[in-house]
C-alpha cells in the first residue's frame, strides 16, 4: 500500500493512495465504522501485521465499493499533504553511501557506514515551502535519498533477516547547509535546520518493494536533472545498514533511517561551477515506486 498523511486544521487523517483517488480513511470510517482500523500513520507503523492487515482489509472493501465511499475520496491535488512519517523516533543518516558520490567529493569509500542523526524539527512534507535560514548559511544543497521505516524492535539482527523488519520505505531531501556542515568534523549543524528532511509523498509499504537495492533515484532542481542514478551503487546495502545499526542500538517502530545520496549534489562541482539553492527554487525528489516529492525554497521569516 501507498500511505500518506492528510493535514487538516484539526490534525491528520491517515490516506491510502487508490487508483480511483487518495482515501481518508478517517472520512471512510464515518460512512462505515469498522473496528480496530488505524486512522494515523504512526498507528500503523506501530501496531504492526494485525493493523497493517485491519488497513488492508478495508480498503479492500472500499475498492469493491468505491461509489458508496466517494465522499471520503479526495484528489491528490486537493490535499495538503503531511509529512509520510510524523514522529520519527530516530532519524539516523548514513553518510558517503554512494561510491560515486564519494569520488565527486574526494572521499575515500568508508570501511564501515558512516553515522550521523537529525531531529524531528527537520521533518516536512510534500508541497510544504521549506525556508532559506540566510541569516546562518548560503550554501544549502539537496540530496535525494531513500528512507528505510522500521516496522519491529530490531536489535542483533542479521543482515539475511534484516528486512524483515522494515515497514516500509520513502523518499526524502537531506538538505545540507554545507559552509555549516563543513565548520567543523561533525556535520551535524548543516544537516539539522529546521525542515531540513522534507519526506514523502508516500509511505510505500515493504511488500511492494522487492529489492530496495534496485531502485531509480534522481533530482531535479527547477526541472533540469541534477541527480540521475540507482540504489544499486550504494556502499552499504540496505539489509546491510538495519543489520549493522542494531549491532548498536535498538531500532524501534517508527525509527528512519536515511541511506545516503548519488553523485550531483552541488557539492560535487568545481568552486567556481557551484549555484546552491535560493528562494524560489523548486527542487524534485523521485525514486521508483515511491513517488515524486516536490518542496519549494523560499525566504525565512525571522
Amino acid at each position: 500500500m501507498k500511505l500518506l498523511v492528510i493535514q487538516k486544521e484539526n490534525g491528520s487523517h491517515l490516506g491510502v493512495k487508490l487508483a480511483s483517488g487518495v482515501l481518508d480513511i478517517v472520512e471512510a470510517l464515518k460512512i462505515n465504522n469498522k473496528p480496530n482500523v488505524p486512522t494515523a500513520v504512526m498507528e500503523v507503523i506501530e501496531g504492526g501485521s494485525d493493523a497493517l492487515g485491519s488497513l488492508s482489509q478495508f480498503v479492500e472493501e472500499v475498492s469493491a465499493a468505491s461509489e458508496q465511499y466517494s465522499a471520503a475520496l479526495f484528489r491528490e491535488e486537493d490535499i495538503t499533504f503531511g509529512p509520510c512519517v510524523t514522529e520519527p523516533g530516530k532519524i539516523i543518516c548514513i553518510g558517503l553511501n554512494y561510491r560515486k558520490h564519494a569520488h565527486e567529493t574526494n572521499a575515500p569509500i568508508p570501511a564501515y557506514p558512516i553515522l550521523f542523526n537529525k531531529f524531528d524539527n527537520t521533518v516536512a512534507a510534500h508541497g510544504e515551502d521549506i525556508p532559506l535560514p540566510t541569516k546562518v548559511t548560503s550554501q544549502v544543497d539537496y540530496e535525494a535519498e531513500l528512507v528505510i521505516v522500521i516496522g519491529k524492535k530490531t536489535k542483533y539482527v542479521e543482515k539475511e533477516q534484516a528486512l524483515e523488519h522494515v515497514f516500509g520505505y520513502c523518499c526524502v531531501n537531506d538538505l545540507s547547509a554545507r559552509d555549516l556542515q563543513m565548520r567543523t568534523q561533525q556535520w551535524l549543524l548543516g544537516k539539522s535546520l529546521d525542515k531540513f528532511s522534507p519526506l514523502g509523498p508516500y509511505l510505500v509499504t515493504a511488500d511492494e518493494i522487492a529489492d530496495p537495492n534496485n531502485l531509480s533515484i534522481g533530482c531535479t532542481v527547477n526541472g533540469e536533472v541534477r541527480q540521475q542514478s540507482n540504489t544499486s551503487d550504494m556502499v552499504f546495502s540496505c539489509d546491510e545498514i538495519v543489520s549493522y545499526v542494531s549491532q548498536h542500538m535498538t531500532l524501534s517502530p517508527g525509527d528512519i533511517i536515511l541511506t545516503g545520496t548519488p553523485e550531483g549534489v552541488v557539492l560535487g562541482y568545481p568552486e567556481e561551477k557551484r549555484v546552491w539553492l535560493k528562494a524560489g527554487d523548486t527542487v524534485t525528489i523521485e525514486i521508483e515506486k515511491l513517488g515524486s516529492l516536490t518542496n519549494r525554497f523560499v525566504e525565512e521569516v525571522q
